[in-house]
């Protein structure tokens, strides 16, 4: 294959958004016993694609004793999230001067709750480097095959267009007019009113803010995990600095090291923490209190404590921040390279 044939892979890995799949590089090999084209894409992990999540036959269900058959209906507020989506990606493909080619149930993923992403692109456009197109026909054809893939959302079926007729009416039956107004116009006979920004107008800044809302919203739930996941990585990094001061046998041959000086403070806090019995001698089994603690150790406040030793004989008042400085100089000391 021709090198020119990759130019539009150069062009596809530039193209940056959200819902398309980029394109990372392409290549041809031998390695499969014939001249094949490899196209690298990014990986999205549980990925499936439209037809496999709304429109593929479900496996029929025992409902009220009787076997029967699972139909997915799409919500109209999911609906639109497609389309806006969709929309965004095919504009911003547009304005690099290209067409997806690929916008049909079996290469449109959805990576996420409602997620979408155009998978596939550049792949036509190397397989038919050598047929002279023009761009603005090839877009023309991309809102086409919009409005296809949405009729077969609507109607469950990815043969709805066969029978125009019945697919409008399937369509009316379970969705607004609105709707109706975007799939007949994306069917439409090409025109130079008939692009990408026309139909975002028609979509309408209701539906536009309500899902930026909804993004938004979403980014908010995502950074509320990742907090709790990040204070999780904290509390690990504070465990795994007590298994390397806590009963290290010995260092710098020192013996008793883990024993004496600010250790002998990391260990009684660390019976304070984890090996509490009760007035019966049972163990204190108590998550609360030691998150807690670590919670408490991590932030380095000034609220003191009474550590006791193991033989009762000894007991130190110190606070928090004391000992997180007891913790980080032993592990300094561990950390630093021995001469």
């Amino acid at each position: 294959m021709h090198q020119t044939a990759f130019n539009a892979i150069e062009m596809w890995a530039r193209v940056r958004h959200p819902n398309i799949v980029r394109v990372k590089e392409a290549f041809t090999t031998r390695s499969f016993a014939d001249n094949s084209l490899i196209v690298a894409y990014d990986y999205h992990a549980n990925a499936k694609t439209l037809y496999d999540e709304h429109i593929k036959p479900k496996v029929p269900t025992f409902q009220n004793g009787r076997l029967q058959a699972q139909t997915t209906v799409i919500p109209e507020r999911v609906l639109w999230s497609y389309i806006i989506q969709l929309s965004g990606a095919i504009s911003v493909i547009h304005d690099a001067g290209l067409a997806a080619r690929m916008i049909d149930a079996t290469k449109v993923l959805v990576t996420g709750k409602n997620r979408l992403r155009i998978s596939s692109c550049g792949i036509v456009d190397v397989l038919m480097h050598d047929a002279r197109q023009d761009v603005g026909m090839l877009q023309q054809e991309d809102l086409v095959m919009f409005g296809r893939l949405l009729f077969a959302l609507c109607c469950n079926n990815l043969a709805a267009m066969n029978t125009l007729s019945k697919a409008v009416e399937t369509l009316t039956r379970g969705y607004s007019s609105d709707i109706k107004n975007v799939a007949l116009y994306l069917i439409s006979k090409p025109g130079p009113h008939k692009t990408i920004s026309q139909l975002i107008d028609m979509i309408g800044k209701n539906r536009l803010m309500a899902e930026m809302d909804e993004v938004q919203g979403s980014a908010d739930r995502l950074e509320s995990e990742l907090t709790s996941e990040l204070e999780n990585g904290r509390l690990v990094r504070l465990l795994c600095k007590f298994g390397f001061i806590n009963e290290r046998p010995e260092f710098p041959r020192q013996p008793r090291w883990s024993e004496t000086g600010d250790r002998y403070i990391i260990k009684l806090f660390r019976d304070y923490v984890f090996h509490q019995v009760d007035e019966n001698g049972n163990p204190v089994v108590n998550l609360s209190h030691v998150l807690t603690c670590l919670n408490k150790l991590d932030c380095g406040t000034e609220e003191r404590i009474m550590l006791v030793s193991r033989d009762e004989q000894s007991c130190l008042v110190v606070s928090y921040k004391e000992v997180k400085s007891c913790i980080e100089g032993a592990f300094s000391d561990l950390a630093r390279p021995s001469r």
